[in-house]
């Protein structure tokens, strides 16, 4: 079975290294560079998954529902905890 806080804690690290921070001070990244980045790539089998695990414990936060490549590139996620 996948170990989902470990994903997620993956997912944070991931966040910080390809973000920036916003306005608030909070790191942000855009969905589409997540999902383009080669070494995210080969961490998570299932990114989108993750991100809605990460989001349901209100580790992250993002637009919408469901992230697809392509249409929401342009989303940013954003990191709510350090």
């Amino acid at each position: 079975t996948m170990n989902v806080e470990h994903e997620i804690s993956l997912l944070v690290e991931e966040i910080r290294r390809l973000g920036t921070k916003n306005a608030d001070g909070q790191v942000s990244v855009k969905f589409g560079v997540l999902f383009a980045d080669e070494k995210c790539a080969n961490l998570f089998e299932a990114l989108v998954g993750t991100l809605k695990a990460a989001k349901r414990r209100k580790i992250i936060t993002y637009q919408g529902e469901l992230l697809l490549q392509g249409v929401h590139d342009n989303v940013d996620i954003v990191l709510l905890q350090d």
